[in-house]
């Protein structure tokens, strides 16, 4: 199966996924999280700087369960951004 090549503003919305991410990561540190998340150090590098602008739903849930984030949060956030809205992510908001 193709995967049909991602638009600019679903590259735009990962790198905001990434930025959010690594903002909310804070001190911690990448190894640390990725450990804790069960993804590897690298996934989590390619993540915060943008290389994957689509990572899956699994992958983006491990790392906000792991950074306390809620999840539709966090989808908010990266979406509300893509329309001008300045909405901004309370760090550890996960319930």
């Amino acid at each position: 199966m193709v995967r049909t090549p991602l638009t600019e503003a679903e590259w735009e919305r990962g790198l905001r996924l990434g930025r959010t991410l690594q903002r909310a990561r804070g001190s911690r540190s990448a190894a640390e999280v990725a450990q804790l998340a069960g993804i590897s150090l690298d996934t989590l590098r390619k993540i915060e700087r943008g290389a994957i602008a689509a990572p899956t739903f699994f992958t983006v849930a491990a790392l906000a369960r792991t950074l306390g984030l809620d999840l539709t949060a966090l989808a908010d956030t990266v979406t509300a951004a893509a329309v001008g809205d300045q909405t901004e992510l309370t760090i550890g908001s996960a319930a």
